[in-house]
């Protein structure tokens, strides 16, 4: 057995102690930070620039959009 398999070994065996539960929330409370950040963004930019301003065309609708459908996915999993 290499040390690299003691490690490893050492590192799974550690990671097992984690209860799922707090997975689950690390998980859940990344894109929810993300969320966070993506509406303090400025419109300047997450509109393209040159185009007309229609909500459609701002990517934070969009962005909030993803992050939402996969907190969904997380909490529900």
């Amino acid at each position: 057995m290499t040390p690299l398999h003691s490690m490893g070994d050492w590192l799974r065996n550690a990671l097992a102690l984690i209860p799922m539960g707090v997975v689950r929330l690390f998980f859940v409370a990344l894109p929810v930070l993300l969320i966070v950040w993506v509406l303090r963004l400025p419109r300047a930019s997450t509109v393209p620039p040159g185009v007309e301003s229609r909500p459609i065309e701002n990517l934070k609708l969009w962005a909030v959009l993803a992050l939402l459908i996969q907190v969904l996915i997380y909490a529900l999993g």
